[in-house]
């Protein structure tokens, strides 16, 4: 039990220091380019892993790489390019809490595409986070409409994935660890296609000319990946986004979803803590009281899920 909350310890560790890491990085780079190079290593971090505990899948190997591009591009296309452009129009603590909150948006999707049940915990966890999200964005007194807006897109899409996700591991037969590697190759592959049409020369001058796509023409691949940026690229893409997942994951497979997911019960809290101690970010008030109802759901929720979880060990 004790390696099972190291790797719990770990791995949320560096999943809270994850916005942190990209803010400190974030002009050296583009959104797109660090996207990229982020996930391509942490899928490259998981793979020997995935490989070494690889088990006999009988499935078809097109509807196996259709999944994949599928949740790749969900995930890394989608809304890891939402939540990177959100870490640079926004404060890093902020951009944490509001992502942390994905499981929210990926209870509602399980209830409208999986028709699943939301028991009367998960009910007021949902409710409470809401509210928390509420206080977080202020409606009343929007100061930063792109950046929360960002956010929010980046978490609900992240809940989407995570409910596609688990449709896939249930048709293809792969399981969380080796499904995400493969969601982060795949994934890597369709941005960097969609970077390279970036460099063709009638779209980048298309690009060019709206105001709000400039910044993406010609999107660079390689620019500032050199010896100056190498210890913090190599946190980025190898501790942060591979051993995060890895951790995380090794964690599930000791103890189950419920101890696993302690991980994004505490990075709420603690992310913003990290943001102003490293980084010197100020938290509003308004931000701190959004913060903790959120946290209060989130032990709603661990509660609500060591309750199912012994009911169903109970039943069988």
């Amino acid at each position: 039990m004790k390696k099972t909350f190291l790797y719990v310890l770990i791995s949320t560790f560096m999943f809270s220091s994850m916005e942190i890491a990209l803010k400190s990085v974030g002009n050296a780079f583009s959104p797109i380019q660090l996207n990229l190079i982020r996930f391509f290593v942490g899928g490259l971090v998981l793979l020997p892993i995935v490989l070494k505990n690889k088990n006999t899948v009988n499935n078809s190997k097109w509807k196996s790489l259709g999944i994949f591009a599928l949740t790749g591009f969900l995930c890394v296309v989608f809304s890891m390019t939402l939540y990177q452009l959100a870490i640079v129009y926004d404060q890093a603590a902020t951009v944490a809490v509001l992502f942390s909150c994905n499981p929210v948006f990926a209870i509602l999707f399980a209830f409208i595409i999986l028709r699943e049940k939301i028991n009367r915990l998960g009910l007021i966890s949902l409710v409470i986070s809401i509210i928390g999200l509420l206080i977080i964005v202020n409606p009343a007194n929007l100061t930063n409409p792109l950046g929360l807006t960002l956010a929010l897109g980046s978490a609900l899409t992240f809940g989407l994935y995570s409910i596609v996700s688990r449709w896939g591991s249930f048709v293809s037969g792969y399981g969380g660890l080796a499904l995400t590697c493969y969601t982060f190759l795949a994934g890597s592959i369709e941005l960097f296609v969609l970077i390279l049409i970036t460099h063709i020369p009638f779209v980048a001058n298309f690009m060019n000319s709206v105001s709000w796509l400039k910044s993406f023409a010609n999107t660079p691949v390689l620019q500032n990946v050199n010896l100056h940026y190498f210890w913090m690229l190599l946190f980025i893409c190898v501790c942060v986004t591979g051993g995060g997942f890895a951790f995380y994951f090794l964690a599930m497979d000791r103890a189950g979803v419920s101890i696993a997911s302690l991980v994004f019960f505490i990075k709420p809290g603690l992310a913003p803590i990290l943001a102003m101690m490293l980084i010197g970010e100020k938290i509003s008030l308004n931000t701190w009281i959004g913060i903790i109802v959120i946290l209060i759901g989130s032990v709603i929720t661990f509660i609500g899920s060591q309750l199912e979880q012994k009911e169903s060990d109970l039943k069988e």
